[in-house]
């Protein structure tokens, strides 16, 4: 079967379903809506995937608004690829653009803050949201939370919902030593080093996190901070480090290969988001396979993988008194519950989270969709 899978750029999650298209023995073709306008038709390296190209001089556009001006050229994709089915996602962009298509059939992924937050930001949002959900044939999600919000916004019938948390690569993120010596180089041997992956993007806190280890660090010298990833909120995080004198506590080393990331899981005491909507956090499941105690906020989404004082703490939301007080509260929980909340993480993640095998419904998904 031939699948057009449209998203919106080019993410390690795009690239694993895309593999994953493929190792189901589909012909995988990706569209991407960052290139809207730049035409290419070449093979996508990192997934295999044959990659389907704009027609050329096709502007680019965000939001719910400009999808309506990119209809035109998208039915253009549409007729050169030529599916047999489209797997779309984000909701309001390259659902809703697929859903005016009246392309069928038709599997719309939701991204967890599409639904969760971006389905009621205004009018024009919730009608795209709308128009989206009712013109899809099944939709994925990733976590209850999301399959809530869905019935919520539209009634969505939910025996047309496919849900699994995307899950880890258990083999790549589990337990084990600081093989590169991260704390070493960092001359933080001794440290309490907290852990963020997250985009410096105003969705996941990032203000919050920052202030809440501010004051964190003011009451124990012993926590660290090592903040991974880039965005555009980069030159305010540097303001604030270097106005606060955190510089030698902050080590902030930008984004780093995907392949890296359980090195860094690795080397530190504990994973920390602020984020202020979650479905099932891919980030948070690579630290709890990794045995990482975590501190999250309070969102229903993180409320499936997490019970405070059970296997890590949870935080509300945009709460930096609260983010700061937990910090404190890890770093005195001592090394014995770490363990123990560690091996729990690992437990859960084994359990519910294996990419391999939770997957295996997107199979089920695309032979249920190709069956009519």
């Amino acid at each position: 079967m031939r699948i057009l899978y449209f998203t919106h750029g080019d993410t390690v999650h795009d690239r694993r379903f895309l593999q994953r298209i493929k190792e189901f023995g589909h012909e995988a073709w990706s569209l991407r809506l960052s290139e809207a306008g730049r035409a290419r038709s070449d093979e996508d390296r990192a997934s295999g995937a044959l990659r389907a190209s704009w027609p050329k001089g096709t502007p680019f556009a965000e939001g719910p608004d400009g999808m309506q001006d990119l209809l035109p050229a998208f039915l253009e994709v549409l007729a050169d690829v030529r599916p047999q089915l489209v797997h779309a996602g984000p909701v309001q962009s390259c659902g809703y653009l697929t859903a005016m298509s009246e392309f069928h059939p038709f599997l719309l992924m939701s991204w967890g803050s599409d639904l969760l937050v971006d389905a009621e930001r205004d009018a024009a949002w919730r009608r795209s949201t709308s128009i989206a959900l009712q013109g899809s044939d099944l939709l994925l999600c990733d976590s209850t939370a999301v399959r809530s919000k869905a019935h919520a916004l539209v009634g969505y019938d939910d025996s047309r919902i496919i849900q699994f948390p995307w899950g880890v690569n258990l083999h790549a993120f589990r337990p084990g030593a600081d093989q590169r010596g991260l704390r070493h180089r960092l001359g933080w041997d001794d440290s309490f080093i907290v852990l963020s992956t997250r985009s410096w993007e105003p969705i996941y806190g990032i203000d919050t996190l920052l202030e809440a280890f501010r004051r964190a660090h003011a009451k124990e010298s012993r926590i660290k901070l090592i903040l991974l990833g880039s965005g555009s909120l980069g030159a305010k995080i540097e303001r604030f480090v270097t106005s606060n004198k955190l510089s030698e506590v902050v080590h902030r080393p930008g984004a780093i290969p995907h392949e890296e990331m359980a090195d860094y899981f690795r080397a530190v005491d504990l994973y920390l988001s602020c984020a202020l909507s979650d479905g099932s956090s891919v980030s948070l499941l690579e630290a709890m396979a990794t045995g990482l105690p975590v501190v999250v906020s309070d969102s229903p989404g993180n409320r499936e993988w997490v019970a405070s004082d059970e296997n890590g703490w949870i935080a509300p939301v945009g709460n930096p008194d609260a983010f700061a007080a937990l910090l404190i509260t890890s770093i005195q929980s001592g090394p014995t519950e770490r363990t123990t909340i560690a091996q729990v993480n690992r437990r859960l993640v084994e359990q519910r989270a294996d990419w391999s095998r939770n997957s295996e419904l997107l199979r089920q998904a695309y032979e249920r969709l190709a069956r009519g």
